[in-house]
């Protein structure tokens, strides 16, 4: 490794003991201590996930090998690359597989991926809005796509996102509106109204509404569709309240890994459930998605889906803050 990269570059690094405890912190690292891959890229933005999130924590349950450099998304120029597909100095993002969890990810001045892994950044957007999106951001117009080719359409009715002030949501929001879809959005922050509805929410119900435990096994039918980001008895109760030959895409467990619900909303009402993994998604899956959220998916208002920017020691508190649910929105994270 010489030509493009540092000697030395700052890097967010947790270490575990032999006791299990965890350390960590702003380190230094060389091009020596990155993981074998094809592509070296000098990251410009990553952002703060909820997986970024667990990966600080000891029960966390995320990281497969310790050290870690956390940072489950990425965006930045090439400076070295081994792969024909890839050039210095071409714009790329990188989200999901194993970046963050089990090889160094994008909490660090440089990293270095199997050429496998790398979008080419999509022309309309730039780095900084490409993890504006992030992982978040993926997500969510995966799950509108996976609606989509199930026959969901604007006019047909409400689509609800639940935790919708939270970063998948808040993306989901802002791409269903700009689709022309008429949005409910459900949030635990009664104060985060004004901001769902700038995103484009046509209706803001609080928590309770949909975080219903239990309940007859069919309910008054309510959503055409919906992007559910809580799961357990938010997504039971989702399902319940979908109308005749609906869809709900899940997205996300903030409520809970748990289902417990009855087969009824399939074999009555015809309700489709769809798994959204953006982790493994296929390659030209994920750049089609990616061309998407530059185009016809790119919200009106891109800054207001930032909560705020932090640097690499700004990390512990933005954990903090995800964990506890105070976020609106996205953390970016500047590594330039």
């Amino acid at each position: 490794m010489t030509t493009g990269t540092a000697d030395r570059f700052a890097a967010y690094l947790v270490e575990r003991d032999e006791q299990g405890h965890l350390r960590q912190g702003v380190r230094s690292l060389t091009p020596g201590d990155l993981p074998p891959g094809e592509v070296t890229i000098r990251v410009a933005y990553s952002g703060v996930n909820y997986k970024d999130g667990l990966a600080s924590r000891p029960d966390g349950r995320v990281v497969r090998s310790y050290p870690m450099v956390p940072g489950i998304d990425l965006a930045g120029k090439v400076v070295e690359s081994a792969d024909p597909r890839f050039r210095p100095g071409d714009p790329v993002l990188v989200t999901g597989y194993e970046l963050g969890v089990s090889h160094y990810g994008g909490y660090a001045e440089y990293a270095r991926v199997p050429g496998d892994w790398v979008v080419p950044l999509p022309r309309g957007l730039d780095l900084r809005e490409a993890m504006i999106l992030g992982t978040a951001g993926f997500t969510a117009a995966l799950a509108l796509h996976r609606l989509e080719e199930h026959g969901l359409a604007p006019g047909r009715g409400p689509v609800l996102v639940t935790g919708a002030s939270g970063g998948v949501g808040s993306v989901a929001v802002a791409i269903l509106a700009r689709r022309g879809y008429e949005v409910v959005a459900s949030t635990g922050k009664p104060e985060a109204a004004p901001y769902l509805e700038r995103l484009g929410a046509s209706r803001v119900i609080p928590r309770d509404e949909v975080a219903v435990k239990g309940g007859k096994p069919l309910e008054k039918q309510q959503w055409v569709a919906a992007i559910d980001a809580v799961g357990g008895d938010t997504l039971a109760h989702v399902l319940r309240t979908t109308r005749y030959g609906g869809a709900v895409a899940a997205v996300g467990l903030t409520g809970g890994s748990h289902l417990h619900t009855t087969v009824f909303p399939f074999i009555l009402r015809g309700v489709s459930l769809l798994g959204i993994d953006s982790v493994y998604c296929p390659m030209p899956l994920r750049m089609r998605i990616w061309q998407r959220l530059a185009g016809d998916l790119r919200p009106e208002a891109l800054e207001d889906l930032v909560y705020r920017e932090v640097e690499l020691a700004g990390l512990p508190g933005a954990f903090d803050d995800v964990l506890a649910g105070r976020v609106r929105g996205r953390i970016l994270v500047r590594l330039r």
